[in-house]
């Protein structure tokens, strides 16, 4: 029985770190209910003790966010957002920062996956319509949604649990990793400067038709608003799940908008898979797969090594949950590591993050092929450089702070 029960959450977190099961046509989220589902049935734990191992306030902050960025996208706001940047700058390289900053700048506010979903398009859109070569921007714009989403609690799913679990103010946590997120951003500029000798000129390239796409002006003022009032109220410390219920609640009550609409653009299949995770990761607990994690992970260097491995094995939001259980609460050093390292390890390779799926998956529609050897060579040194200013900036934080 031991043994079985052995396989079976061997089998699911294999599933989270390829997304799927071989043979099977099962997606995360049905790999996460399927593992919580044969832990129970196998009395690894209990329907109530898997019931409360659910943390509601990391569910609930992560639908009110879903919300907030659906309806932001319905009004057309990410796209508006990357023509306002495009208007400045006509170059090849302009455009490449301007992507880059772009999307790291709306990641830190926005989850990221939303992010890349919205401007993976436009992006390809844009270059196309200026004969360029969409590979470098599309690299630009997974890269930078990755290294944005590092600054904020709301940058990406990982950053709200560490948030949950941690108590880390909204602002505390910005003037943390805000810094290391635009140090991170620089150095993914410089880097495709050197990959791309195409991306280097700096010369203004002729007029195109703007890239048509819908702005719905009443929805996205009402949300901007409600955005607006949302970001006070984290920095002016709120509860963080709280204030993005009321938030997406005002954002719902709707007069011209079907609120079926906003709802489907929530990624219920993440959510489910975070309920999932949660009783899988309790399961681990109980048969004390994770006692000798505190070994491992004694010092931050080691906490941050374990981290980036575990993040590319078994997928970041996995490897928050299994470390989040070996970490201190009040260690607030090790969360923004664990936090940062479990973000800058998305850019490693290709399957590293969503984000990097959805904009490989973009090019391949349009013929334009990301491969995971183009992938590497751009995010393996990408990956060890950011990983080292994260690390040395937190220790610096770490010893300015001690008396």
């Amino acid at each position: 029985m031991i043994t079985l029960k052995y396989l079976v959450l061997g089998l699911t977190y294999l599933g989270f770190g390829l997304g799927y099961l071989p043979g099977l046509r099962m997606n995360r989220a049905a790999v996460a209910i399927v593992g919580s589902g044969f832990a129970v049935a196998l009395g690894i734990l209990n329907l109530k003790t898997a019931w409360e191992a659910i943390d509601p306030n990391t569910i609930v902050f992560l639908l009110g966010m879903m919300v907030v960025n659906s309806a932001l996208g319905a009004s057309g706001f990410f796209q508006l957002a990357l023509e306002f940047l495009t208007r400045f700058t006509r170059s090849p390289f302009g455009i490449m920062v301007a992507v880059t900053f772009g999307s790291g700048i709306l990641s830190a506010f926005f989850l990221n996956d939303t992010t890349a979903i919205l401007l993976a398009p436009l992006t390809l859109s844009l270059t196309r319509s200026l004969s360029l070569n969409p590979i470098p921007y599309l690299l630009a714009l997974a890269g930078g949604t990755n290294l944005g989403s590092v600054a904020t609690v709301s940058g990406n799913p990982q950053n709200i649990l560490v948030g949950s679990f941690s108590g880390i103010s909204y602002l505390e946590f910005a003037r943390s990793l805000a810094p290391v997120a635009l140090i991170c951003l620089l150095v993914q500029v410089a880097w495709l400067w050197l990959l791309y000798p195409e991306v280097r000129s700096c010369k203004s390239l002729p007029e195109v038709t703007q890239v048509r796409y819908r702005l719905f002006k009443p929805l996205l003022a009402k949300s901007l608003w409600v955005t607006a009032g949302l970001l006070v109220a984290f920095l002016a410390g709120a509860p963080l799940a709280e204030s993005a219920w009321i938030a997406a609640s005002i954002l719902l009550i709707t007069r011209r908008v079907k609120s079926d609409r906003i709802l489907q653009g929530v990624d219920w299949n993440l959510l489910v898979m975070f309920a999932g995770l949660f009783v899988v990761t309790k399961a681990t607990q109980q048969l004390g797969l994770l006692d000798n994690l505190t070994h491992l992970t004694g010092t931050p260097l080691s906490l941050l090594g374990v981290t980036v491995i575990l993040s590319n094995l078994i997928s970041n939001v996995p490897a928050v949950l299994v470390l989040q259980s070996v970490i201190v609460k009040t260690d607030t050093s090790a969360w923004l590591l664990l936090a940062a390292g479990s973000t800058l390890a998305g850019n490693l390779t290709l399957l590293g993050s969503v984000a990097n799926l959805i904009v490989a998956e973009v090019a391949g529609k349009s013929g334009d092929r990301l491969t995971f050897k183009e992938h590497l060579r751009f995010g393996l040194p990408l990956t060890l450089v950011t990983l080292g200013i994260a690390y040395f900036w937190l220790e610096f934080l770490e010893r300015s702070t001690v008396p």
